[in-house]
C-alpha cells in the first residue's frame, strides 16, 4: 500500500476534506486472507506527504516498535506475520497523533477467512458487504479537541456520509442490494476513535452475529449489537422470501444515525447480481 494525502468527497455532494488514506481511499483496500496464511506486506509512505505514518494490523502478532513503527515520507517498510486468527478485524494507521491519523481516514480492514471454511455454525453468504464507520470532524481541529468529542459534525460510511441511504440524502446514487431469500453477510468495523457502534437492521434482526467475526463466536437472533472503537463483528441477515423488501443497517444511536450512520440495503427480485460479490463487497 502507498499512503497519500489528498482531498477527498466527503459526503454525496462532493465536498472536500484534506484527507489521509491507504492508497487514496477511505476506506482502505480490503485485505483478504485464509486462516494459516502468511502476510507479506509493504507500506510506503509517498514523498509527497508531509507526515509519518504506519500501518496497525489488529490480525497481526508482531512487535509494535518494530512492524508497526512511523515511516518518514519517502520511506518504505515491509514486514509479514501470520494471520492466526480467523474474524473482521480493522487496520489502521498507529503513528501520533494516533487520533488524527485515524479520524482523516486511515483505516480498513482485513477479513481473515477460517481454514474450515463454511460450515452449519458459519453457512455460506449470498452476498458480502463491508461497512467501515468513521468520523468526520471539522477541517482544521485541534488534536485535544478530536479527543474530547468537540466539532464532530458526522459518521463517515466507506468514506461519505449518508454514502448508502437515498432515504436521508437524495444525493446518495447507491444502495447496497440482495434478492429475496438470500443470506446477506455484513463485516462492519468501528473506526470511530472514541465512541462505539450499536448497530440494528430496521425492519429485521440479525439471524448470527459473529463476535469479532470469528465463527466460534457465534449468536442468533440478536436485534442490537454493540461494536467498540478499533474493533468489528460480522453480522448475517436473511432476506425474507417472496417479497420486496427494505432495511436500514443503522448504529442506533441517534447523534451518529441521523448525521450519517446508516445503509439502506434494498431486496428486489432486480437486484444487481455483481453487487455483494468479488470486488464489489466494498461500494465505492
Amino acid at each position: 500500500m502507498t499512503v497519500k494525502e489528498i482531498d477527498l468527497p466527503v459526503d454525496n455532494t462532493g465536498t472536500t476534506q484534506r484527507m489521509w488514506t491507504y492508497d487514496g481511499t477511505i476506506p482502505g483496500p480490503v485485505v483478504r486472507v485464509k486462516q494459516g496464511d502468511v502476510v507479506q506486506f509493504s507500506l510506503t509512505n509517498d514523498a509527497s506527504n508531509k507526515n509519518s505514518h504506519s500501518m496497525d494490523f489488529h490480525a497481526a502478532i508482531v512487535d509494535v516498535l518494530d512492524e508497526f513503527a512511523e515511516i518518514k515520507p519517502g520511506g518504505t517498510k515491509a514486514f509479514e506475520f501470520e494471520a492466526k486468527y480467523p474474524g473482521a478485524f480493522i487496520y489502521h494507521c498507529g503513528a501520533s497523533s494516533m487520533a488524527e491519523h485515524i479520524s482523516r481516514g486511515m483505516y480498513g480492514v482485513i477479513i481473515v477467512d477460517p481454514k474450515e471454511g463454511f460450515s452449519a455454525a458459519y453457512p455460506k453468504p449470498d452476498r458480502e458487504y463491508v461497512l467501515v464507520q468513521g468520523d468526520l470532524f471539522r477541517e482544521g481541529t485541534a488534536v485535544e479537541d478530536l479527543l474530547d468529542g468537540k466539532n464532530w459534525v458526522g459518521a463517515l460510511i466507506n468514506g461519505k456520509v449518508f454514502h448508502y441511504d437515498p432515504v436521508h440524502d437524495p444525493n446518495a446514487g447507491k444502495t447496497l442490494q440482495a434478492s429475496p431469500g438470500e443470506r446477506v453477510r455484513v463485516f462492519y468495523v468501528n473506526a470511530s476513535i472514541n465512541d462505539p457502534v450499536a448497530l440494528h437492521p430496521i425492519a429485521g434482526i440479525w439471524d448470527r452475529v459473529y463476535d469479532h467475526g470469528n465463527p466460534r463466536n457465534v449468536m442468533e437472533g440478536v436485534q442490537t449489537y454493540l461494536i467498540p472503537p478499533a474493533s468489528a463483528a460480522t453480522f448475517d441477515l436473511v432476506t425474507p422470501v417472496g417479497r420486496a423488501t427494505n432495511n436500514a443497517i443503522v448504529d442506533h444511536a441517534m447523534t451518529r444515525a441521523l448525521r450519517g450512520a446508516i445503509s439502506v440495503l434494498m431486496t428486489s427480485k432486480d437486484a444487481d447480481p455483481k453487487l455483494g460479490r468479488g470486488e464489489q463487497i466494498i461500494l465505492r
